[in-house]
């Protein structure tokens, strides 16, 4: 019983040690989370511009995540 009471203060021990670090981005390291590999698009200028026209479409709709008239003069 004790064996098991000093595994399970070992435990909480590591998980609190665990939860102590920097949960932060240094800014030195963000220049590897803005590498264009990290992007989903191939090409973000073209994919805004396809964004935008499906918003400008879908909008009297709803389909899409922006709000608009549907006219296209956002």
């Amino acid at each position: 019983m004790k064996h098991i009471n000093y595994c399970l203060v070992l435990l909480f021990m590591s998980l609190l040690v665990g939860c102590a670090g920097e949960p932060w981005v240094k800014p030195y390291e963000r220049a590897n989370l803005a590498d264009p590999i990290m992007s989903f698009n191939r090409d973000p200028v073209s994919a805004s511009y396809l964004h935008h026209v499906y918003d400008s479409r879908e909008g009297a709709r709803g389909a899409g995540v922006a709000t608009g008239g549907g006219c296209g003069c956002n």
